[in-house]
């Protein structure tokens, strides 16, 4: 007798609503999680803990419902961006390097506290050593301070970030060498010339990755008649987006809306076109660069002659970045191992030596 299969359930249909996608950490740990680095950036937040490394490296962007609660952070709400329905916007609480949106970047970084306090059996209020602009307000110092406090930090210390990603480029900071430092990220490009554990001159400009990735939806729209949102900018960017002429220019497909029919449309994009649309914020940052040289005290500038500019942050990605800045300045450039990483790496090295690193440091 042939026995007769039944017939499979049928799967559930998937649900359409939005909601926090849950995390699955890594195994966990009895060992508490008492000191954390924290790089608070506009365009990703990296959280490092002591002994293990970085831990957590996610988009800066919250996606938020109408009540203003947080439904997704991260890469989830990341994807969101130009894509949410009414009642839905997904926002980046971060600005030019600094807060914007309190009460979002507190519900952000304490929800990314938690995923990271989570991997540890044993908790414990941990101290918290935040990295922060140069340039940083007092009033934007103390956002800095009320959010990360308000997300369970035990005791707060702040870094700069120039100095910061010198450490983590591994820069004598503490000799009278002096070192040159200059970091691109994604709100704000600090340069610095560091000796003897201090700034001994810096610049700060708000030019960085957001500014290069807003040139290049101008540049679409004004010569193709192509509206494109920020990702497809950025991503853009990082396939052909360059300082210097390249010697086999790129191409690339972009999709976007066109301005005039309101129609979906493919244009094809070259490299030439992109370092044009680049060439104002690049020099902006050129200039600042060599302001910063102007004012060095020459015994610090003829150490720079000698050991050059270090380059990090995501701007160092862009080809011949450090190619222009020697052009420009005459000096030796050369990137860091991990441009993106340097500056929370910096910040777990001053975590394995306090004593060391206090005098970078400040409340």
């Amino acid at each position: 007798m042939t026995a007769v299969a039944e017939p499979a359930a049928a799967e559930p249909a998937p649900s359409t609503a939005l909601r926090v996608p849950p995390v699955t950490p890594p195994r966990r740990t009895w060992r508490p999680a008492t000191h954390i680095a924290v790089d608070l950036g506009t365009a990703n937040t990296l959280v490092l803990v002591k002994g293990e490394g970085v831990v957590l490296n996610e988009p800066s962007v919250a996606a938020l419902d109408a009540t203003g609660t947080i439904r997704g952070i991260g890469f989830e709400a990341k994807r969101m961006l130009g894509r949410t329905p009414e009642g839905i916007r997904a926002v980046r609480p971060m600005k030019d390097g600094v807060i914007a949106d309190f009460h979002v970047a507190e519900q952000m970084l304490r929800r990314f506290l938690k995923v990271v306090m989570d991997r540890h059996l044993f908790r414990v209020k941990p101290t918290v050593i935040v990295c922060v602009p140069s340039s940083i307000t007092e009033v934007e110092r103390r956002a800095v301070r009320d959010s990360a406090k308000s997300a369970g930090a035990k005791k707060l210390y702040m870094v700069s970030e120039p100095m910061a990603a010198a450490i983590g480029a591994g820069l004598p900071v503490d000799s009278p060498r002096g070192s040159m430092i200059v970091d691109i990220g994604g709100g704000t490009t600090d340069i610095a010339v560091i000796a003897l554990s201090g700034i001994v001159c810096d610049a700060s400009i708000r030019t960085a990755g957001d500014e290069l990735d807003l040139a290049i939806v101008h540049y679409m729209r004004k010569t193709y008649n192509v509206l494109i949102g920020e990702p497809t900018a950025e991503q853009i960017k990082l396939s052909i987006g360059s300082a210097m002429p390249l010697d086999e220019e790129l191409s690339m497909p972009v999709k976007g809306r066109d301005l005039v029919s309101g129609l979906p449309r493919t244009v094809v994009v070259d490299s030439a076109g992109i370092r044009d649309a680049l060439s104002e914020s690049v020099q902006r940052i050129v200039n600042a660069v060599r302001r910063a040289l102007e004012v060095t005290p020459p015994e610090l500038a003829s150490d720079i002659l000698e050991h050059g500019i270090v380059l990090t942050g995501g701007g160092a990605l862009i080809r011949g970045m450090g190619a222009l800045l020697t052009y420009e300045t005459g000096l030796p450039v050369r990137m860091d191992d991990d441009p993106l990483t340097s500056v929370v790496r910096g910040t777990g090295l001053i975590l394995d030596n306090l004593p060391r690193y206090e005098s970078v440091l400040s409340m």
